[in-house]
């Protein structure tokens, strides 16, 4: 028999005797193939391997692909609970390690056109569900439209996702240059992917950050270097997260040691609120 997830969300929730201060992350990438949806994946099941609780929202309009990595079988997406009118606890699955997700549909971007009272099911639902989890990340479609970087620009960071391939590093530059148009404040962190060798990935991955520096004049943060590893394909072949496949394989490792260094620079960071992120996507919403 399968779980009853609203029923288990919901126990979830009597659980806690104070909400979590929520922080919310815009995972992106300049381009598809650069390994986005599984970085978002693994570094989520990081996080909960250092006892944190974690949602990954996948915002990939009709490409969304978590669900094939996390080996489930999508039952309910965002678009069901508008046209079935659904709480967000009806659609929220459950993978590996307790890793929550939610899928978007092929309709999401249409969220900003749907009659107010659609737009009022999702603002209440997302404010009574965000308050169960320390992250909630989303998982943004490779050069993201304009409806969805609504998302972004209300998210409380950005990571983007690159590799040393010399397109892939100018299409996350344009990314990035894309994102400060609307907003040039909004902490910005780079992951240098599928590196053949961890020196010459930090070399490159500095070189980038100071190219922003120097031309866009704003800071970025080099989040972290994942090497070149076989075990991503055989993991992605078997549906099953690297993390959880080979816990102790090179880009595990590589993982762990990159989501422990962001958890450290998170100690001494600001509180952030599930009504923080609504009420920036409700303003940037109504200015549509």
């Amino acid at each position: 028999m399968k779980h009853d997830q609203a029923a288990i969300l919901r126990q979830k929730m009597q659980t806690f005797n104070q909400p979590y201060n929520s922080k919310t992350i815009a995972v992106l990438s300049g381009k598809d193939g650069v390994g986005k949806s599984n970085i978002t994946v693994n570094f989520s099941l990081a996080l909960i391997e250092s006892g944190k609780k974690v949602l990954v929202v996948d915002m990939d309009i009709g490409m969304g692909n978590i669900d094939i990595l996390l080996g489930l079988q999508v039952e309910k997406t965002m678009i069901d609970m508008f046209e079935d009118n659904l709480s967000l606890f009806e659609i929220i699955q459950t993978g590996p390690r307790n890793l929550d997700y939610i899928a978007a549909g092929s309709g999401l971007s249409s969220i900003f056109s749907m009659k107010d009272h659609h737009k009022q099911l999702f603002f209440n639902q997302y404010g009574q569900v965000i308050g169960l989890y320390d992250y909630v990340i989303f998982d943004m479609g490779a050069g993201v439209t304009r409806d969805a970087m609504s998302f972004v620009l209300a998210s409380d960071e950005c990571f983007i996702v690159t590799t040393p391939e010399p397109t892939a590093i100018t299409d996350a530059y344009s990314m990035i240059k894309h994102i400060l148009h609307y907003n040039h404040t909004i902490p910005i962190q780079v992951i240098m992917n599928r590196s053949q060798s961890g020196n010459k990935g930090w070399k490159l991955l500095e070189r980038f950050t100071k190219v922003v520096d120097q031309f866009l004049h704003v800071q970025i943060g080099a989040l972290g270097v994942l090497p070149y590893d076989k075990t991503v394909n055989q993991a992605v072949i078997n549906q099953t997260p690297f993390f959880v496949e080979k816990e102790r394989s090179t880009i595990s490792k590589a993982m762990r040691k990159m989501a422990g260094d962001y958890l450290k620079t998170q100690n001494n960071r600001q509180d952030f609120t599930s009504s923080s992120f609504l009420q920036k996507l409700k303003q940037i919403v109504k200015e549509r």
